[in-house]
């Protein structure tokens, strides 16, 4: 035993046996209530916050001071876990042994001196063992579990034919089996299928050659067992960073706890460390940090690290991420926006004319690469949502992700490009400065036509399909709130979104409803950085009711884990059970400062000052002083009282403040005092929402006119869509549907009994071949002689840097109309979810640029694994065409050496 932690938590509860407490507590804390001090200062269902502690049932975090914390909390993640195990095979780290939803089933029980393992199971077949689980019988620490499969068939497929058809119509080919690896329901499998490859301890192996395949796994084991400190007490000196006190000693020891990690996160080559566990420099990891508070707190570290993630050539460069990154994903852009926060806060012209021209080179490429001109907005992942299964349905590819049009990122895109107008008139660009503000104006317009949901009253997720896009009318929690926080909610829009837009007992999670069968990290998550800029667009909206519970939903969890930790379960406001997690977690120790300076003390800055807007909420009112504080050349003490929205009063060194906004040109050290005030607020709410699982996708085919899918479980009903648009609402998996006498596709999605629609299916073409053309390149360009399958025609050719820059490809058009234009292709550079050899090409008719052709990596070295890439749509008149695909200056990627990809065919498919 831990002798000085049990001394901590005995002399903790002794305390809290002397106090008193009269107020009524919620059941979630009635365990805790006759051991915990008045006053009361905020209580939910789900947990409750006194002037010095945090009280979660029979969890207690205290502040036994302004720098010494202590907390008795144990994740509960081990406890009571079911022995029934659903998992999957996975052939290189795919999704692809059955279709969504059929899953194997064991149950892990063993029998007294027996090893615990499954029988051999035929890859494909399903099994589920039907032996009875006894009442309160639980999964046993330290369970192993061999897991044995038959691979026997799919190996003698690819002696007979060289390849294996997978349940999805996909060929698999011997040469890019690869590996073979275990998913499932029980840590330590996982459903997240695309970072196998990251877990060596599930991937089988046919050691003896006789194609049965074996792993042993650990099930429940004591490893997994997660515990945090129990005690915090401030180690490092942060007395040059601004100082807090108020008369609330939790949330300062909590603001003393984010300031001492922000000193640890600063490596010794000045850059940010991105968290405990996570080394390096990550461009949306630091420049949301920046933005919430380093700018302020660590401007030099601020402009080391941005600085950092620039290539040679001058360009933000992209994190890593779906399908090679660029332009998959394209919110590198919002490095901007924390290179303005440093402007605004700092001053320092040198660093404007270093930063601008980064900006405009990079949203210029971004110009050319993403932004689509019929809907104004801009293509790619949603903002830092990077794996795909965690927020995408597991149907859609990088190619797809690229052609989607997302919340978060479209906010960054329009701030990005307001930033770089407003750099521009400072540097006096003003042809530039016109040229930004007219993008951002459109990327607006396009988020509110395309992207509200009026009945909702908050923005969807994003647009998502191939030919015709529908919206999916999830809630995502950051976009959410940089629209409020950017301007791009214009009017009653802000207080509708923080209003209505869904918040869980534990916080706001990044998604809502969840996705079935995917883990938590993304999905039934909260991430405390998200909740912070949800408590200032809380703020900004006037919300005091959302506002008080970002507070809350920050400082609960730094609290019990005494770290700012990355993210935990939105279900169970656990920080164990999410798929990846770290301590000292740069983006969640930045929000909790930030709620402070921009939200309490309500700090707006800008180019030539800073003036307050102080949010105290009536529960949090008193005397709080920020002293220290540095603003440009000036080092401020700040002495607020009271509570409210708006300032009765400010004066600096004792003469009123006009407009409580501070010059730029100050300097030295000065007095700020703001009195609130004391008006109590308006009523304000919040949509607070149990946890939801939306139901399946359902996996839809076409056969003698008639569209049919497995019964999804939940399901209540399903709605067809064609070309995007309903088209009916059935009780039945399936559908009646006519011979289309033009291009047709269809979706289905599923409806549960609470009227949540999961996602659309994949578009599903019926009859297409009608209304398309298919040209082999090999007839265009000399084909490859590389050892690759699969291919159409008589062969493919390769394109890379330096191998067929341009090919001319002459096509004949039957007559005038809308086309889609795509490309099947193969890309083994790499795996779906990292790297950054995306490859990508110009597609021209003549000189007139048609679109960018998106060709993202598709496996680790799986070359005979063939897609298509993103369609472009170009109206084309009747008669002979010539297309060009070229390699130009906007279409490199983050890799800069390798940006190859095999081409088979070019499709021509009329679609209006």
């Amino acid at each position: 035993m831990d002798v000085s932690r049990f001394s901590a938590g005995l002399l903790l509860a002794c305390s809290f046996l002397t106090a008193c407490q009269t107020q009524k507590m919620p059941a979630a804390t009635a365990s805790a209530s006759s051991i915990t001090p008045a006053p009361l200062v905020w209580q939910s269902a789900a947990y409750s916050m006194y002037r010095d502690s945090i009280v979660q049932g029979r969890y207690v975090a205290r502040a036994r001071s302004r720098t010494e914390l202590t907390s008795n909390y144990r994740s509960p993640a081990n406890a009571f876990q079911s022995p029934q195990v659903s998992f999957k095979f996975s052939l290189n780290g795919k999704d692809n042994e059955m279709q969504p939803g059929q899953d194997h089933v064991f149950i892990a029980v063993p029998k007294a001196g027996q090893p615990l393992e499954t029988p051999v199971i035929v890859f494909g077949q399903q099994y589920v063992d039907q032996t009875p689980v006894p009442a309160n019988t639980y999964l046993a620490p330290n369970t192993p579990l061999k897991i044995r499969l038959d691979l026997r068939p799919v190996l003698a497929a690819f002696r007979k034919q060289g390849f294996y058809p997978l349940y999805n119509g996909q060929k698999l080919y011997k040469d890019d089996l690869k590996h073979v690896f275990v998913a499932g329901n029980t840590t330590p499998l996982s459903w997240d299928f695309d970072n196998l490859i990251n877990k060596p301890q599930l991937e089988l192996l046919d050691a003896d050659g006789d194609g049965i395949y074996e792993a042993t796994i650990v099930l429940n084991a004591h490893s997994d067992v997660k515990t945090t400190a129990g005690t915090w007490q401030q180690s490092l000196d942060v007395s040059a960073l601004p100082q807090l006190t108020s008369d609330y000693p939790m949330l300062d020891a909590l603001y003393n706890l984010a300031l001492e990690e922000a000193r640890r996160a600063v490596e010794p080559d000045g850059t940010f460390r991105t968290g405990q566990e996570w080394a390096g420099v990550w461009t949306r990891d630091i420049s949301y940090s920046i933005i919430l508070s380093q700018a302020l707190l660590q401007p030099e570290a601020a402009k080391t690290s941005l600085l950092r993630k620039v290539s040679p050539d001058g360009r933000i460069i992209q994190d890593t991420g779906t399908g090679g990154a660029y332009p998959c994903s394209t919110d590198r852009i919002i490095w901007a926006t924390a290179a303005w926060e440093i402007y605004t806060a700092t001053g320092d012209e040198d660093w404007l004319r270093k930063a601008y021209p980064i900006i405009k080179a990079s949203i210029d490429d971004d110009e050319l690469n993403a932004y689509d001109a019929t809907t104004g907005m801009v293509r790619g992942e949603s903002s830092f949502l990077d794996w795909r299964e965690q927020t995408y349905p597991k149907w859609m590819q990088p190619a797809d992700i690229y052609q989607s049009e997302s919340l978060g990122t479209n906010a960054a895109h329009y701030q990005g490009n307001r930033v770089l107008a407003l750099m521009a008139e400072q540097l006096g660009e003003a042809a530039v400065a016109r040229m930004a503000q007219a993008r951002a104006d459109r990327i607006k317009a396009g988020i509110n036509r395309y992207l509200w949901l009026e009945e909702q009253g908050y923005y969807g997720q994003y647009r998502y399909g191939r030919t015709f896009p529908v919206l999916s009318p999830k809630a995502e929690a950051l976009g959410e709130a940089l629209t409020v926080l950017f301007g791009i909610a214009e009017g009653s829009r802000s207080q509708q979104v923080v209003a209505r837009t869904p918040v869980m007992d534990y916080g706001i999670p990044c998604i809502y409803p969840q996705i079935a069968g995917i883990p938590p990290y993304h999905n039934n998550a909260v991430w405390p950085f998200v909740q912070s800029y949800w408590g200032l667009a809380a703020a900004k909206a006037g919300n005091e009711t959302a506002f008080m519970e970002s507070l809350m939903a920050v400082a609960r969890p730094a609290a019990m884990f005494l770290t700012d930790k990355e993210n935990f379960v939105a279900s169970n406001g656990d920080f164990a059970g999410t798929q990846v997690n770290s301590s000292n977690m740069l983006w969640s120790l930045s929000g909790t400062l930030g709620l402070v300076y921009k939200g309490l003390f309500g700090m707006d800055f800008q180019a030539d000052h800073l003036t307050f807007r102080p949010f105290v909420p009536q529960a949090l009112g008193g005397t709080r002083k920020l002293t220290g504080f540095r603003y440009r050349g000036a080092v401020l003490s700040i002495e607020m009282v009271g509570f409210g929205q708006g300032i009765r009063r400010i004066t600096l060194d004792g003469q009123p403040l006009p407009d409580a906004t501070l010059p730029a040109t100050l300097t030295g050290p000065h007095d700020v005092r703001i009195e609130l005030p004391g008006d109590k607020f308006g009523s304000s709410a919040q949509n607070k929402v149990p946890h939801h699982v939306a139901p399946m996708t359902p996996a839809v085919s076409y056969a003698g006119g008639r569209l049919s899918w497995p019964a999804v479980e939940g399901a209540q009903a399903y709605q067809v869509l064609r070309n995007g648009q309903f088209a009916a609402r059935t009780t039945e998996p399936a559908y009646a549907v006519s011979t289309p006498t033009a291009y047709t596709e269809y979706q289905v999605l599923a409806v549960d009994a609470q009227g949540f629609d999961g996602f659309a299916s994949e578009p599903l073409p019926v009859e297409a071949n009608k209304f398309r053309r298919t040209y082999e390149l090999e007839t265009a360009t000399p084909k490859s002689a590389k050892p690759y399958q699969g291919y159409t025609g008589k062969g493919f050719v390769e394109i890379s840097k330096t191998v067929n820059r341009t090919i001319s490809i002459k096509v004949q058009v039957p007559a005038a109309g809308l086309y889609a234009l795509d490309f099947r292709y193969a890309n083994g550079n790499g795996p779906i979810n990292t790297s950054n050899k995306c490859a990508l090409r110009t597609l021209r008719r003549g000189a007139e640029p048609l679109g960018t052709v998106v060709l993202p990596q598709r496996g680790v070295d799986e070359w005979s694994d063939w897609g298509f890439t993103n369609p472009i749509l170009a109206r084309l008149e009747k008669g002979s065409q010539t297309l060009l695909l070229t390699f130009e200056a906007a279409n490199e990627n983050m890799n800069g050496a390798v940006n190859q990809a095999m081409l088979d065919h070019l499709r021509v498919t009329r679609v209006e």
